[in-house]
């Protein structure tokens, strides 16, 4: 019924194991106590007893011990005897004793400490150590019962705890890249409501990559149609009828650029390729600051060789994250050669890097002409402004940005011209050295 590996199996176990352990814990201070409230009884009858005997001090020891003795055994069956003890000393005292399979428990009252004379009172205790196996033999017979109860009581009950998971497996096991459906939180255990939130972020991931997949097979079927179509066309028209050398030449070399830009387009969506495969790349701890430090100072050779100002700001000293390099590489480079294409020369691009009370935030400014923030500026083969490229490069970024889980954004600077792209590392996901 149940796996070795189950669940289930594991809260069972644990549950009965735990209820047996505090069932025999239970048990046994129950048992003791009543044990000892009984001895506590009986020993202070005995007590009761040899005190009265010894206020009878006018009277015959002798006879007191013959009387006790005749009436006790029909009565309380008692045997009151005066003994001599020597070398114990003046305390009450008692001892238990076992005769032709009759327990018997014996009191020696001090009489008279100068002669060491003790009195002896034996009583008959067999019935009171019947009536504490039968309370034992309950006890256990009680025990047994309540451990199977428990055990149905857990397999109902983790029966019950695993519906919701039970639930959850069913609407996961549903689902596919044609049909994802995200689960309502309300309708969850209040335990089980981050777990149904991690698995709305999964299937709103699962949405975009899926979205961004399709939007990336129809614009690279359309961007490479375009370009073959107009190729053809000019081909033909060339051979329409003999023409020079020359128009040949012109018309050959426009075939070539166009087959470069092809290439372009082709080596973009093979990035791609390489991007996902860097998903499934071991995260390893670097040091942030290093890291951008390194980067920036290849970005400020590239901005002075375009006759461009570059700036960089970062800090503090030293932070230690733990992350996947290429991805983040992929988002830091496509933000940066965006500032650096769209920015006039002369002008200045700033990377700025500091910590926020979210985690950490990188900042790439440009004092270009701005963006059209109406416009979804990461969606595959969308090109604004007039610069050529394949459309390729945010839709990267965002891609190695939902990989990383971190934040980006691109949005026009309040205070000056440009645009200003923002890269936010949850807090979490960060470490301070």
């Amino acid at each position: 019924m149940l796996s070795k590996k189950s669940i289930r199996q594991s809260f069972v176990l644990q549950l009965v194991l735990a209820s047996i352990i505090l069932i025999v814990i239970f048990s046994f201070i129950l048992y003791s106590y009543i044990k000892i409230s009984i001895y506590k009884d009986l020993t202070k009858s005995l007590k009761d007893k040899a005190a009265l005997v010894a206020v009878e001090k006018s009277s015959d020891l002798n006879k007191i011990e013959k009387f006790s003795f005749e009436s006790s055994l029909k009565a309380q069956n008692e045997i009151v005897k005066t003994i001599i003890l020597k070398d114990v000393k003046s305390k009450i005292s008692f001892k238990p004793s076992i005769k032709h399979n009759i327990h018997y428990l014996t009191i020696y009252y001090p009489y008279n400490e100068k002669k060491s004379l003790f009195i002896s009172i034996t009583k008959n205790i067999s019935d009171t150590n019947k009536l504490l196996n039968e309370i034992q033999t309950n006890i256990i017979t009680i025990n047994f019962i309540m451990l199977f109860l428990i055990l149905f009581y857990a397999l109902f009950l983790s029966r019950m705890l695993l519906l919701p998971i039970k639930s959850l497996t069913m609407k996961l096991a549903n689902m596919n890249e044609s049909f994802l459906q995200k689960i309502d939180p309300k309708t969850l255990p209040i335990e089980f409501i981050p777990l149904g939130k991690s698995i709305n972020n999964l299937v709103q991931r699962i949405q975009t990559f899926t979205r961004y997949q399709k939007e990336l097979f129809i614009g690279a079927s359309h961007e490479l149609k375009t370009p073959l179509a107009v190729m053809k066309t000019k081909n033909e028209v060339t051979l329409l009828k003999p023409r020079d050398t020359q128009r040949y030449k012109d018309a050959l070399k426009e075939n070539i650029l166009t087959i470069n830009e092809m290439n372009k387009m082709i080596s973009n969506i093979l990035e791609i390729g390489r991007q996902e495969s860097a998903q499934f790349e071991e995260p390893i701890e670097i040091d942030l600051i290093k890291f951008l430090e390194e980067r920036a100072n290849n970005f400020k050779i590239l901005a002075y060789q375009e006759e461009k100002k570059f700036h960089i700001s970062i800090s503090p000293q030293k932070y230690i994250l733990k992350t996947q390099p290429t991805l983040l590489v992929h988002i830091l480079q496509n933000f940066v050669q965006n500032a650096i294409k769209f920015t006039p020369r002369g002008k200045t691009i700033s990377i700025l890097a500091k910590e926020i009370e979210q985690g950490y935030q990188i900042e790439i400014l440009d004092e270009g002409r701005g963006i059209d923030e109406g416009k979804d500026l990461f969606a595959p083969f969308k090109r604004f402004g007039n610069k050529s490229g394949a459309g390729l490069g945010l839709f990267l970024a965002k891609g190695a940005a939902n990989a990383l889980n971190i934040t980006i954004s691109i949005h026009n600077r309040k205070n000056a011209s440009g645009a200003v792209a923002t890269i936010l590392i949850p807090r979490k996901k960060i470490t301070k050295n």
